[in-house]
């Protein structure tokens, strides 16, 4: 398939996934005319990519993560090994940090909005305080 025809399978842009290719997460072969030519596969391999995007890894992380995944499912290859598993382990302990900060911050707005709507807490909100 050509490049517009993934972007439309998958909603990511012709220019995102150019990018991809030059970070090399995705590769394409050419056409006699030079125009880039993705197999099926592209799409699982884009999906996977906003995946991890998502999740806050970035490009060289991800490019190095990549090769050690199934696109299909997502699950582990052969090729995974020991030291893939400790960068995935520090990058797993950031974002249980970012959760935890995100967990703050919704505490501090929904403190924020009951005091503008003039509410008093409730003994169910001053519950969630002690958890």
């Amino acid at each position: 398939m050509r490049i517009g025809e993934l972007s439309r399978r998958t909603g990511v842009s012709e220019r995102s996934l150019r990018y991809y290719e030059t970070q090399g997460l995705l590769t394409a072969g050419r056409t006699p005319g030079g125009h880039r030519e993705y197999t099926d596969g592209a799409v699982d391999r884009v999906a996977r990519i906003q995946e991890l995007y998502a999740a806050g890894l970035c490009s060289s992380k991800i490019a190095q993560l990549l090769p050690c995944m199934r696109d299909s499912d997502g699950g582990p290859a052969a090729t995974a090994d020991a030291r893939l598993t400790i960068d995935l382990v520090v990058e797993r302990e950031r974002i249980d940090r970012q959760i935890q900060d995100l967990l703050r911050s919704r505490d501090v707005l929904d403190e924020v909005i009951i005091t503008a709507a003039g509410r008093p807490r409730s003994s169910t909100d001053q519950g969630k305080d002690q958890q």
